[in-house]
């Protein structure tokens, strides 16, 4: 029959990655001798403190599946952690997952079931979207806007969009891919948000530590109401271990982890040594996050500065993470983002940057947005920008020849 040989609706709908669908162009600029400047992931180019190899190398015996929930060490550090921010979550409030992506995609599968709805800020970390659809769960946007900064949305967005299928609300603080920090006050209007229409409300959390010009990102845990609050963690960006994928998934609601602990059952364990190698890294001090943040702020004003040059450009200075999101002056920015790869280069040299369209879900939205991640060292963020605003020239010199003829 020939409805046997097709794919279910799920593997159909499920989205290509905004940042990850374009890299076979650059694969093939590179294959041409051009050198790409990768600004469309945040793949951090600090190095991995030591520590967390020499713990790997002492590791012996049988690299065996480890609890569940994550080796009790590696829990216990997380709480002692937690607790320096004044988040109060016990070990047995935490489970390890495989990066934050797992802990975000357990926290949906917890407390929505499929046709359920999860608000999101839009735009949003593009990999909502996946998750969201691989269980079947509908992502209903609030939209945040680059001409206000992308400021939490007023009130009255959150009230329009609210059905009597929302479940929960789900944004990172600091965002991604804007790098905006809510407010306290934001933050407390959501929460009350939630507390008067009964829902749960997923904090993706793992930029914490990484804020600018002396601003402190909130945690939702800080808003009372915590046995409606589910965090998401990594330690991927914060200790630079991408490939390790160690995560945590963590709350107060006995109901919400026990359910989490069944799921976490059903996929086995996290990666043993990768969670033995990380427990070293908690030891780290603070001048390490100080050292780490002075970075990124250095290179979030390179960055500013050189994109701020350009002619139509609509950009808002980065509050913390490491993504900066702009408007620029093109119709559709993912066409943009292929002909750079496929037909320009300066001084043999292209910039790859994420199109924003797959940060929305709303139509239309985001199509000519980018984001940049600057996740290199200042002079190549410096040359990577010139370059990015000599292709935007050229581009649209292009066009307009184009549109004469």
């Amino acid at each position: 029959m020939e409805r046997h040989n097709s794919l279910s609706r799920r593997a159909q709908e499920i989205p290509a990655s905004p940042i990850r669908k374009l890299i076979p162009y650059a694969d093939e600029a590179k294959k041409r001798g051009i050198k790409v400047y990768h600004l469309n992931i945040g793949q951090p180019d600090l190095k991995t403190p030591q520590i967390y190899f020499d713990r790997i190398k002492g590791f012996s015996g049988v690299d065996d599946y480890t609890n569940s929930a994550g080796l009790i060490e590696l829990r216990e550090a997380f709480a002692k952690y937690y607790k320096t921010w004044s988040i109060p979550f016990e070990t047995n409030e935490i489970i390890i997952t495989e990066g934050g992506s797992e802990a975000v995609s357990f926290a949906i599968a917890t407390v929505a079931d499929p046709g359920d709805d999860i608000m999101v800020i839009e735009p949003f970390y593009a990999n909502y979207t996946a998750f969201s659809k691989f269980l079947s769960v509908n992502v209903v946007p609030v939209t945040s806007k680059p001409e206000n900064g992308y400021r939490m949305p007023p009130l009255e967005d959150f009230e329009r969009a609210l059905t009597s299928k929302t479940r929960a609300i789900l944004f990172p603080n600091p965002g991604n891919p804007n790098g905006v920090v809510y407010t306290k006050d934001e933050l407390q209007m959501l929460m009350d948000f939630a507390v008067r229409n009964d829902l749960y409300i997923i904090s993706d959390e793992v930029y914490r530590e990484i804020t600018f010009d002396g601003l402190k990102a909130y945690s939702m845990m800080d808003f009372g109401n915590q046995e409606r609050v589910i965090i998401a963690d990594s330690l991927s960006k914060r200790f630079n271990i991408c490939g390790a994928r160690i995560g945590a998934i963590s709350s107060k609601n006995k109901k919400i982890m026990d359910a989490v602990m069944r799921m976490a059952m059903a996929r086995l364990a996290a990666n043993h040594i990768s969670q033995y190698g990380a427990i070293g890294l908690f030891d780290l001090d603070n001048s390490y996050f100080k050292e780490m943040t002075k970075e990124y702020q250095n290179r979030r004003d390179v960055v500013y500065n050189e994109l701020k040059k350009i002619p139509g450009i609509i950009l808002n200075k980065p509050e913390g993470a490491f993504y900066m999101a702009a408007k620029i002056p093109v119709d559709d920015s993912e066409e943009f983002v292929k002909w750079m790869l496929q037909n320009f280069s300066y001084q043999n040299k292209t910039t790859m940057v994420a199109p924003l369209e797959g940060f929305y879900v709303t139509p239309n939205l985001g199509k000519s947005e980018i984001r940049i991640a600057y996740v290199l060292n200042s002079e190549e963020l410096k040359d990577a920008c010139s370059i990015l605003a000599r292709g935007l020239e050229v581009y649209n010199s292009e066009k307009k020849i184009s549109v004469k003829r």
